[in-house]
């Protein structure tokens, strides 16, 4: 059973709704207050837990939620969008694509969960490089890297005068980063991008809410992927073989360990200069985790 999910109050109307464990699709949201309504960084992935998300900001004000920042197309941080149906949704043009064109997943790879009457709304806003919203004066800058990072339309969401930062999957604090969707070299990029504006508060997708120290863990991993993944190639080994044989060392206490072997697929691939199988990946990923479905507790 995880622990109950909490709204954080970062800075003057502004929140983090946290839930615990960070594990496969059980995300972190966001809560901007302006005199023209809320904004929301993100949803979640299940009927109940986004009614429970909204109940919370409920508690905290009682203006409506009229626009939802999408920070990428995942069904964790998208799929709740269906029960806010008035808000405008924010996110990168190639968040359509994604959402209109999903990778299917076979019903084994995952512990199964009741994800409930819900399903993502397309974005009804959507930018190429950033976009600025002053919901009643306060400044929301949202920017996307500028190339795949964790995904290929992954946005962060920055407060200059709060210097609070919704990053998104840019950052897992406890849990392993994902790269299948992305690029590990984009993303590095990204992590130095968002280290520049120094932040006081970073707020990560999944996981505790911290401040600058958290860029430092997910680039150290990030390196330890591309090392391995050349490596692997080097030695013509299959992302499986490569992830069995390698010891994970400082990363062995993170959560979702089998997310090496999709993170290997990705990065092998991008050697190569090639897109991975992304059925190959998962299915790989459910025997690194001894045949056994992948846990979600969604």
């Amino acid at each position: 059973m995880t622990a109950t999910p909490s709204m954080q109050e970062l800075a003057s109307g502004v929140w983090a709704y946290v839930q615990p464990d960070g594990g496969w699709m059980i995300n972190n949201m966001g809560v901007i207050l302006g005199s023209s309504g809320a904004t929301s960084v993100d949803a979640t992935s299940t009927e109940r837990r986004t009614r429970d998300y909204l109940r919370a900001i409920g508690r905290v004000s009682e203006a409506p939620v009229k626009r939802v920042v999408l920070t990428h197309s995942h069904p964790d941080h998208c799929n709740g969008t269906s029960l806010i149906p008035d808000a405008e949704i924010i996110a990168h043009r190639n968040v359509v694509d994604d959402l209109q064109r999903p990778h299917a997943l076979a019903p084994h790879i995952f512990q199964s969960f009741e994800q409930g009457a819900i399903e993502p709304r397309i974005p009804t806003l959507v930018f190429e490089d950033t976009v600025t919203i002053d919901p009643g004066g306060r400044r929301i800058e949202v920017r996307h890297p500028g190339g795949p990072a964790h995904t290929r339309g992954d946005a962060y969401v920055w407060l200059p005068d709060e210097r609070v930062l919704f990053t998104g999957d840019l950052v897992f604090h406890g849990g392993t980063p994902f790269a299948l969707s992305g690029s590990p070299a984009g993303w590095l990029r990204a992590i130095e991008q968002m280290a520049v504006l120094d932040p006081e508060v970073v707020v990560p997708g999944h996981g505790p809410v911290g401040g600058p120290e958290l860029f430092g863990p997910v680039a150290d991993y990030l390196h330890f992927l591309i090392d391995a993944a050349t490596e692997a190639r080097d030695r013509d080994l299959t992302p499986l073989e490569a992830a069995r044989a390698l010891d994970l060392a400082r990363f062995g206490d993170l959560m979702e360990q089998e997310r090496i072997v999709g993170n290997l697929h990705r990065a092998v691939a991008e050697l190569d200069g090639v897109e991975p199988d992304f059925a190959r990946a998962w299915q790989d990923m459910y025997e690194y985790n001894g045949m056994r479905p992948l846990a979600c507790h969604a």
